[in-house]
């Protein structure tokens, strides 16, 4: 008797654990949102820098220096939510991300080096230096959107 109770158990124990697992797992709407968020704080981190950039506003080593640590963050944060499992969920990603995954990983890895470079440049403080890899970074973002992203 105690051991078809402790069949029973096992079996409602293990049951259970099956069923959080799937419960756990993230709808691919909210993977989206995630990254979408993750993408809109990139740029309003990046808004300055590319000013700067262009000449457009005038270059603050302070201000470069912080959003480039607050950018070497967020550059890490999208690349989980761009999953097989969005691919129908309505965005501004090309379907490309999923079926031309390795070129979208190798995107995603030379954005992350283009501003971690940034953020060593930025703190030696020297403008030229600064604005020249601000320009490779943004050269990294913009082609990552014309091969990723929807045209506006």
């Amino acid at each position: 008797m105690n051991q078809k109770f402790y069949s029973i158990g096992l079996v409602l124990m293990l049951g259970a654990g099956y069923s959080l697992t799937a419960l756990s797992q993230v709808k691919p709407e909210i993977l989206v949102k995630q990254r979408q968020a993750a993408m809109v704080l990139q740029g309003k981190y990046w808004g300055p820098l590319g000013g700067m950039a262009q000449g457009k506003v005038p270059y603050d080593a302070a201000i470069v220096a912080r959003n480039a640590g607050f950018l070497e963050t967020l550059s890490k944060m999208p690349w989980d939510g761009f999953v097989p499992s969005t691919k129908d969920v309505k965005s501004g990603a090309l379907l490309a991300v999923i079926t031309d995954a390795a070129k979208f990983k190798e995107a995603q890895e030379r954005l992350e080096s283009e501003v971690a470079k940034l953020v060593a440049v930025s703190k030696g403080g020297d403008e030229k230096t600064v604005k020249a890899q601000l320009v490779a970074t943004g050269k990294t973002c913009g082609g990552c959107h014309e091969d990723f992203r929807e045209k506006k």
